[in-house]
């Protein structure tokens, strides 16, 4: 398969089976036909498939198919024969973006401005790698994006309060309508690509409205650089390169969606999106190890700090939205402070449920659902009517974003499980904030977005989803 594609397609080497997330994680339907025997399924040496019945008999089977169109991304079924994603998503891209810089003042022509801006979740898997704390990875990874000519380093966990904060309102509005709306509850989280790629694609109208409009992390970042960011520096949008770095390869695709393509610049919001484990690659060609990189101060404008170090925020490695939303709606609609949020496991660790409860009576009902396999359970409920929830926190990789396919992979001697709980530890040893307890998203509330739930809030911080239709030339997408 990867002779079908160009060099700027191909992502970087990867093993087959990094973590227990990367198993093709695309459900497919399949036909129950009664009246036959029970059969062995026979790989022969050429990969062909063979159903072996009990008289002997060998029928060759044909294999399944998935294509581009199909492909959640997800990198589960990316080998090192098949490493395939979208045009200028690589940090060879970046790279040649930082070429250019370098020789452009000689040819009277101007530079772009590159910035970057790190997920938390990905400061963890690099600081686990390095044996740092991740407000120290983050440092050192500010000075060596800074002396290959990146202009400014920002965090995501500072784009994460206005997602939080969205979430949170519009999940109040939600249900003041939910008697009138049937489908404004549950509300379904939308920070995972992932996960928005299989509901366009699988279950189109029925399945969107659920979902929440407000923008991921990184898209919310795209929407800081781009708009506030640019017009602060008195720059043309397109003047900047923005590139991101997350755990995750579906960020690739969600960058590149339409709706976040500024048409009167020509240019994304986000140009670029690169994985920790690509962020390694780099550090490798250039023949540098994070420990021996001297820190830089982190750039404060778009940064969640304090005293020096990064903040995060309370409840999973994913973001935080079941904690928060569940927190802030028992306050405001039941007049309930949450001290301490207890989850009750379901089906197993990555289906969870939280209740508030008040003389008998459940208040609220929230899930954290992560992993097809529940996500899947989690539609069917809602199709049968017989979905119980309020709120759902929906990622697409099992243990969530923590786990996600662009994070590094194991050492030798190492198991997935113990990488996965070093990455764990470190994410979850920064200080705590809250998100409506940051002055400079509360004045840039003010400011530039005219107040919360106001008209400009709602366009540069939310989105729209469209359904996938099936046609005779295969799937189209309605925009």
């Amino acid at each position: 398969m990867a002779s079908n594609f160009s060099g700027v397609l191909q992502l970087t080497d990867l093993d087959d089976f990094i973590t227990p997330s990367q198993e093709c994680v695309k459900p497919l339907k399949l036909d129950n036909k009664q009246g036959r025997s029970v059969a062995k399924i026979q790989i022969e040496d050429d990969g062909n498939y063979f159903q072996v019945n009990q008289d002997g008999q060998m029928h060759k089977l044909e294999k399944a198919r998935i294509t581009l169109n199909d492909c959640l991304a997800c990198s589960g079924c990316i080998t090192s024969a098949e490493s395939i994603l979208i045009s200028q998503q690589s940090h060879e891209e970046l790279y040649r973006v930082l070429r250019q810089n370098k020789v452009m003042p000689s040819h009277n022509i101007e530079q772009k401005v590159v910035v970057v801006s790190l997920s938390p979740q990905s400061r963890a898997s690099l600081a686990a790698r390095y044996g740092l704390s991740s407000s120290d990875a983050a440092r050192r990874l500010t000075a060596f994006f800074k002396n290959l000519g990146v202009h400014y380093v920002f965090d995501t966990g500072f784009s994460r309060a206005f997602s939080l904060l969205e979430s949170q309102r519009e999940f109040l509005e939600r249900f003041s309508r939910k008697e009138e709306d049937k489908k404004s509850l549950p509300m379904l989280a939308s920070a995972c690509p992932g996960w928005i790629c299989y509901a366009e694609k699988t279950h189109g109208d029925f399945i969107l409205p659920y979902i929440s409009t407000t923008r991921s992390p990184q898209q919310m970042m795209g929407s800081l650089v781009k708009r506030f960011f640019s017009m602060q520096q008195a720059l043309e949008p397109q003047k900047i390169y923005h590139v991101t770095v997350m755990p995750c390869y579906d960020k690739k695709l969600e960058a590149s969606r339409p709706d976040f393509y500024l048409r009167e610049s020509e240019t994304r919001e986000v140009d670029c999106v690169i994985t920790s484990g690509e962020v390694l690659k780099m550090l490798e060609e250039e023949g540098v190890s994070l420990n021996y990189v001297n820190p830089a101060p982190l750039d404060t404008m778009f940064n969640n700090m304090c005293d020096e170090e990064l903040l995060c925020h309370a409840g999973s490695g994913s973001g935080g939205y079941l904690h928060h939303v569940y927190t802030h709606a028992a306050k405001q609609l039941f007049g309930v402070e949450v001290q301490e949020i207890t989850y009750k496991t379901l089906r197993n660790k990555d289906f969870q449920e939280v209740t508030l409860e008040k003389d008998g009576v459940v208040l609220l009902r929230f899930a954290a659902t992560y992993g097809f396999r529940n996500i899947q359970n989690l539609v069917q409920k809602l199709k049968r009517g017989k979905s119980l929830y309020h709120f759902v926190e929906v990622m697409a990789c099992p243990s969530g974003c923590l786990n996600g396919g662009g994070q590094l992979k194991p050492v030798a001697d190492q198991s997935n499980k113990e990488l996965l709980q070093q990455v764990d530890e470190l994410y979850r040893a920064e200080r705590v904030s809250a998100p409506e307890g940051d002055a400079r998203v509360v004045e840039l509330y003010r400011s530039w977005l005219e107040g919360m739930g106001e008209e400009q809030a709602q366009q540069l911080l939310h989105t729209q989803y469209h359904a996938v239709e099936k046609s005779t030339s295969g799937l189209t997408i309605k925009w």
